[in-house]
Formats: structure tokens, C-alpha cells, sequence
């Protein structure tokens, strides 16, 4: 593993797709010029971060369809239907899962390990979230007519893909858990009879999923839904006060957490975490549009190390850059967005190393 700098500039997830890896990913059956051109967008966007500056890469989430949906890769049981609720594309699961062979997600972090120079990660999401996005009262119920015991059953194919991580090198196996983030909101809360239990069950589900791995180090990444937000939907208010208790409960050595957004810099609860958690902030705004400067980001790290060891901290941005598989995103503004997190990184370092 290569061992990182302080203030490590880092990548949360995807990336924004050019329309060629869209239309690629579309695709039901590859031949091999498909195969060698998703092969050669990887390589940019590896590139591409490494240009930017950063110290800890990822390939853009390119070849899944979606962050959720990559389960779809891992194991039978979903269906790609449209979803009558937005119309966009939805997986969701029909059938009792039954796994299929493991080492999607691995062959994905296999070529990156292959093609970066600097140190990387991959990303899988968690399994209670897959409960809540693919899960569906009426679709699901002859396989499940509980949503938690599909949640369960996701358990056990993210463990098949981790075992094959486990002695890869990846520095960082990211799980992405945007809705236990949620439960922060008043208004996300109101709608549990226990909103605390159903919290508690999602740590429970990220412990099952990462227990006994050795030489792996395990982040969670959190957020309010910050593609949503990019696509007009609601906005998720609150500090992290409300789950503090589960995100201490959590046995991973890493938080990715959103800094930017109202509420999400709540230095209060940041410094009631577990002090042995290195914290990933989001200190860059994903927001199209929103510019974001060098000053501006080490001003919000600054602010953040009046609480915090500054070995503990690492910059990345507020969530992933692509709000949707086909999320139209200008890359050109994503790569200055980066550069502007590294060059922070780099006045960071020269001023407390």
C-alpha cells in the first residue's frame, strides 16, 4: 500500500460520464473494441485525477450502471425496470437472491491498481441502502415480504467481493450509506416508528459486512443526498447530532462526511466522533456551477482543524460529481474542482508540516 501524505487529496466516488462510457454502459454484450474503449476512458479518468493532484484515485464508478445498481453485478434476483414514481431506471429486486460468480467490483479495482500511480480506493454500497432504494412493498414481496431480510441477504455478496479486495492493495473500500446520513432530517425521522433502531440496523448491516477482514482499511461515506439536491429534490437539514451514537457504533477506521452543506459543518458533533476515526471532509461543493477556489477550501479545513488532529483529516469532495448514471456534468469544471482540493492540500501541508 502507498503510504499518503498529510492533508491526502482524495475522490468520494463517480465522476461525470462522457456519452461514450454512457452509451457503453447501455450495452447488454461487449465485444472486444467495447471492452479496450471502456478500458482507455478508465485510464483518462485515473488520469485526470492524477493530473488534478490527488493523492487518492478511483475509475469514476465508469463501468456500473449505477453505485446502487452495481449489486445487479454481484448477485440474480433484481429486475431493470423504470421507476413510475421519476421515470428514470430502477433495479429492484423480484427474486431471493442466489450469488453469481464474485469479482465484478474486484476486476474493477484490479485495473486501477494496474493504471495509477497514486494510492486508491473502491466503492460498494451498503447493504441497508440497498434496502431502501431496491426494495419495493409491492415488487418485492414474494421474495421479501420484509425489507430487511433482502437487506441481510446483500450482506453476504459485498463480503465475496471484499475477500478478493482483501489482499489487492486498494488503501481504501469505501461503503456507501447516503441513507443512514438521512436520519439526521426531523422530517426522515417522522417517518420511522423507530427512527433509532432503523439506524442501528443499518450500522449493524456495515459491521456484518466488513467484519474480520485484516489488512483492509474500511470507510463510510455519508451524505444528504447530495445528487438529489443537484436534481431539484429536497433539501435534508440537521447536524450529525441526531446519529453520533450509531456513526461511533460503526467498526470502520474512516468517515467521508460532507462539510459544505448547512448543517453538515457542525464542529460540536465532529468532536464528539470517535477520536481513532480519520475523517474524510467534504470541503469541495459538488454543485454544478458552484465555483470553488484554493483559499476557500483550506479556509473550511482550517476551520475544522480548531477541533480536530490534522492527522486525522483528508479532503475530498461533498459526495460523488455525477448526480445519476446519466448525469450530463461538465468534466472540465470537476478537473478544476480538483485541482483547487490539491492545490489546497499542498498550502495545507506547507503551512502545518
Amino acid at each position: 500500500m502507498k503510504k499518503l501524505p498529510l492533508f491526502p487529496a482524495s475522490i468520494v466516488g463517480s465522476i461525470p460520464r462522457p456519452l461514450v462510457v454512457r452509451e457503453l454502459i447501455e450495452k447488454t454484450e461487449w465485444d472486444e473494441t467495447d471492452a479496450n474503449t471502456m478500458d482507455a476512458a478508465v485510464r483518462f479518468v485515473v488520469a485526470l485525477q492524477e493530473r488534478a493532484g490527488l493523492d487518492v484515485v478511483n475509475d469514476g464508478e465508469w463501468r456500473r450502471r449505477s453505485y446502487i445498481g452495481v449489486i445487479a453485478e454481484l448477485a440474480h434476483g433484481f429486475t431493470l425496470e423504470i421507476n413510475p414514481a421519476d421515470g428514470r431506471p430502477w433495479t429492484v429486486v423480484t427474486e431471493k437472491l442466489t450469488a453469481k460468480p464474485a469479482g465484478f467490483i474486484a476486476a474493477e479495482a484490479r485495473f486501477v491498481k494496474q493504471v495509477a500511480r497514486v494510492a486508491t480506493k473502491i466503492t460498494l454500497p451498503a447493504p441497508a441502502l440497498l434496502g431502501e432504494r431496491l426494495w419495493d412493498a409491492e415488487r418485492s414481496k414474494k421474495a421479501y415480504p420484509k425489507r430487511d431480510d433482502f437487506v441481510r441477504d446483500c450482506v453476504a455478496p459485498l463480503r465475496a467481493e471484499i475477500a478478493l479486495l482483501q489482499d489487492m492493495g486498494v488503501e481504501m473500500v469505501q461503503i456507501d450509506d447516503p441513507h443512514l446520513c438521512l436520519f439526521v432530517d426531523p422530517d426522515v425521522r417522522k417517518k420511522y416508528d423507530d427512527p433509532d433502531r432503523a439506524a442501528d440496523f443499518a450500522v449493524d448491516m456495515i459491521n456484518e459486512t466488513v467484519r474480520g477482514f485484516k489488512g483492509v482499511k474500511f470507510a463510510v461515506h455519508l451524505c444528504r443526498r447530495a445528487g438529489a439536491r443537484v436534481r431539484g429534490e429536497k433539501h435534508h437539514a440537521g447536524t450529525y447530532g441526531p446519529i453520533l451514537k450509531q456513526l461511533n457504533n460503526l467498526e470502520v477506521q474512516h468517515l467521508t462526511m460532507e462539510f459544505t452543506a448547512a448543517g453538515a459543518d457542525d464542529l460540536e458533533s465532529l468532536g464528539r466522533l470517535r477520536e481513532d476515526f480519520e475523517l474524510g471532509l467534504g470541503v469541495v461543493d459538488v454543485t454544478p456551477g458552484a465555483p470553488e477556489a484554493a483559499p476557500l477550501i483550506v479556509a473550511r479545513v482550517e476551520r475544522a482543524l480548531t477541533r480536530i488532529d490534522k492527522k486525522r483529516i483528508t479532503l475530498n469532495p461533498d459526495c460523488g460529481f455525477a448526480p445519476g448514471s446519466a448525469a450530463k456534468v461538465d468534466t472540465d469544471e470537476v478537473y478544476l474542482k480538483l485541482k483547487a482540493e490539491a492545490e489546497a492540500a499542498r498550502e495545507l501541508r506547507a503551512r502545518h508540516g
